[in-house]
């Protein structure tokens, strides 16, 4: 499938989100960043600022939850207005029931990776996603500088996918830019968060339209790829 740009929100300005979602039309999602300040050292937004967002733009948001007991909080996020709702596998108490649940009032469901969590005690969960997110920096700021050691963890997690033949995105959050990108989609990743890249360039949308033809170019040439 054709590579997805997700621009992090947590980049850009948040006295003016309504005015920075347009700025990014034509991505195919919008990254929404929440943090509890005990999941991880910061905090950023919750429920309230979703639902205003979510009648703000036509773009659908990605919700991804850095906070701690998201069994009880994600459904609410789904409520208000995600189409995408991210967990964090190493914060969830019931993961499978969760994601079952977020599927159930009609969101797609994620899972999230700590750079330090390895993928294989979750292979059997997989079928239960509908993404499958692998953190390439450690949550919490942004503007942090990819970790390569995470490439072949994506390769894995590639690889899985293809093994149970399963529809399931793949993907990465963290230092994504022009000089990561076409690496993270040879590795096996096609939906790709990215902040700064976006957010700090002088047309984020061209900025979105450019990683996108990158990852493309970097997909149509990749083994795992060619493979299918």
């Amino acid at each position: 499938m054709a590579a997805q740009i997700n621009p992090s929100i947590l980049s850009a300005d948040f006295a003016r989100l309504a005015e920075e979602a347009k700025a990014v039309q034509g991505a195919d999602w919008l990254h929404v960043d929440v943090m509890d300040n005990h999941f991880v050292p910061n905090l950023t937004l919750g429920v309230p600022v979703v639902e205003s967002l979510a009648r703000a733009t036509d773009t659908p948001l990605d919700c991804h939850l850095m906070i701690e007991d998201p069994d009880r909080w994600a459904p609410q996020y789904v409520e208000a207005g995600a189409s995408s709702v991210t967990f964090h596998v190493e914060a969830a108490a019931a993961p499978v029931r969760l994601a079952r649940e977020i599927r159930a009032k009609g969101a797609r469901a994620s899972m999230a990776l700590k750079p330090a969590t390895p993928i294989e005690p979750y292979e059997d969960l997989l079928p239960e996603l509908d993404m499958l997110l692998i953190m390439t920096v450690e949550p919490g700021f942004g503007g942090q500088a990819f970790l390569d050691i995470m490439l072949p963890k994506i390769r894995r997690t590639r690889e899985l996918i293809g093994k149970h033949g399963l529809q399931l995105w793949l993907q990465v959050d963290g230092g994504v830019s022009a000089s990561t990108i076409e690496r993270c989609a040879d590795a096996g990743a096609d939906v790709f968060v990215a902040g700064s890249a976006v957010y700090g360039a002088q047309d984020p949308a061209e900025a979105v339209r450019a990683l996108r033809a990158q990852a493309d170019t970097a997909t149509a040439a990749a083994s795992w790829a060619c493979d299918h």
